[in-house]
């Protein structure tokens, strides 16, 4: 039975390293460390947003606790279910509960299935009714996302433009009636009215289903529109989680404060000043020692290059993995990673 007090989805230490082979016997010669000892919680009813620059890790990280790929290092629990344990029969039933949206709304829709086939596979599999069950519910689906049920349920996904096959998209992740659902850039391959439509959709089916999301995205803006706390990722680990309230009004971390500096400034008369970070982002084979972003931080100091910061706690739930915090002798206290 579920706990309504415990999270439903934990995160603890999280790696996933994929190997580099290399030579005629393909031997093992290194690791590209996508995704490098991430934690994170989220709550039912929620939304985590999970940002960052493209090649940060963050849809590994989507992936890794669904076990489309499989983590190096480290443990996911859902509802307090092992996910990384299960297998077969039990994973199955897991993968009814949590599911994905993906980015290319064309390139995850089979080009030789109907709609109407698209979105009652999931449920022929699980077995969630009789056929014409599925086929009511297909159709309600798809009025509720958006689509005319009557005249789109027999067309192809080539039929349909971008924001309706998202749309489609978000109603075959829905058809198994899931829980917890990433949302993998799911609006940034869409033009702005149309991510302003399928943001507001999502949020009302969150309200409707009793959803919770982690929202994957490289566009901070939409990210502040939808979620109730925000990770930041750089090359493979989260530097600073608070709420999306906390994290737009005081970032803490350098790396947060650049990020926010190039969102547009959409009150008139305006200005802010534009952080420019130097270098490129380190390869993910071969990260920094100590702090991994202290090669383009323009606060960087000897420590940093040392030391690998934990959490430090600035405020109510929120946290900076920044040095900067412990030196400036900010009254939180240094967290467990």
């Amino acid at each position: 039975m579920s706990d309504p007090v415990r999270p439903l989805i934990e995160v603890e230490n999280l790696k996933t390293w994929f190997p580099i082979r290399t030579g005629v016997f393909s031997r093992v010669t290194g690791h590209v460390k996508a995704v490098d000892g991430v934690s994170f919680h989220l709550g039912r009813k929620e939304t985590l947003g999970l940002v960052g620059e493209s090649g940060c890790g963050k849809t590994t990280v989507g992936r890794s606790i669904l076990k489309l790929v499989n983590p190096t290092e480290g443990s996911v629990r859902f509802d307090g279910q092992d996910v990384l344990a299960s297998e077969g029969e039990a994973l199955r039933k897991l993968r009814k509960r949590m599911q994905i949206i993906f980015q290319d709304p064309y390139g995850s829709l089979n080009p030789r299935m109907t709609v109407g086939s698209i979105l009652s596979e999931g449920p022929r599999i699980h077995r969630m009714g009789s056929e014409t069950e599925i086929r009511q519910k297909t159709e309600h689906l798809m009025e509720r996302c958006g689509l005319d049920a009557v005249n789109h349920i027999n067309r192809y996904p080539h039929e349909f433009s971008g924001g309706q096959r998202q749309r489609i998209g978000i109603a075959r992740a829905l058809s198994v009636e899931p829980e917890f659902i990433v949302c993998d850039e799911a609006v940034s391959a869409l033009d702005v009215s149309i991510q302003a439509q399928i943001i507001n959709l999502l949020l009302d089916l969150q309200d409707e289903l009793d959803l919770s999301y982690l929202f994957i995205a490289h566009d901070l803006a939409v990210v502040e529109h939808i979620s109730d706390r925000v990770a930041v990722m750089y090359l493979g680990t989260i530097v600073e989680e608070a709420s999306s309230e906390d994290l737009y009004r005081d970032p803490r971390h350098p790396y947060t404060k650049a990020l926010l500096s190039a969102v547009p400034e959409t009150s008139p008369g305006l200005r802010k000043e534009r952080i420019r970070l130097e270098g490129d982002v380190p390869s993910p084979i071969d990260p920094p020692p100590g702090c991994t972003f202290h090669t383009r931080c323009p606060s960087a100091g000897p420590r940093c290059s040392i030391e690998t910061p934990s959490g430090f706690s600035v405020g109510e739930a929120h946290r900076s993995h920044c040095w900067l915090e412990d030196a400036g002798g900010v009254t939180g206290e240094a967290l467990q990673s």
